[in-house]
């Protein structure tokens, strides 16, 4: 059974929707806990300070995008620990994983095809070759009714999509 969960985070549908799924998976087991990993990007650190006029708006504005998933996982009960790594997101998560004690790493997936993943790289089929632990690839369209997570003020609203099946 799993116990240590990694689920990396960059606050985007794709990985809120990897988060329903680890919470799902951490339900399992009373004694699991899941460790949110958000990778502040050294390439995208500049524009973030630019965009947002300085360091702390940029700091708050990153913690925004965590605070949907930390929200989910209060909702659900389960045990959770939020990290701000710094680094290129692949490698960083690779060295954080490997060094940590997990069972599982949990990553969402935009689901690029062969050609977008050749050109541009995918964090998650880097982080699938190299972690040493089982990784779960979500792909978020296929998990969850969950269309879009903000946060505002601490305030979380989640559209979802309307159940096919009813």
């Amino acid at each position: 059974m799993f116990k240590n969960l990694l689920l990396a985070t960059d606050g985007s549908t794709y990985a809120v929707n990897a988060a329903t799924k680890a919470i799902e998976i951490a339900t399992l087991n009373r004694e699991a806990t899941i460790d949110i990993v958000y990778v502040v990007d050294h390439a995208k650190a500049k524009s973030d300070v630019l965009e947002h006029w300085n360091a702390i708006d940029a700091w708050q504005g990153r913690q925004k995008k965590v605070t949907a998933t930390e929200k989910l996982m209060e909702k659900a009960g389960v045990r959770y620990r939020t990290h701000f790594l710094h680094g290129t997101p692949g490698p960083t998560l690779v060295k954080h994983a490997n060094e940590g004690n997990y069972d599982l790493m949990i990553v969402g997936s935009r689901g690029k095809n062969k050609l977008q993943q050749l050109v541009l790289g995918s964090v998650s089929h880097k982080v699938a070759k190299r972690v040493n632990c089982p990784v779960m690839i979500i792909k978020g369209k296929y998990v969850s009714n969950i269309k879009n997570v903000s946060a505002n003020k601490g305030v979380v609203t989640i559209n979802a999509l309307r159940d096919r099946s009813s």
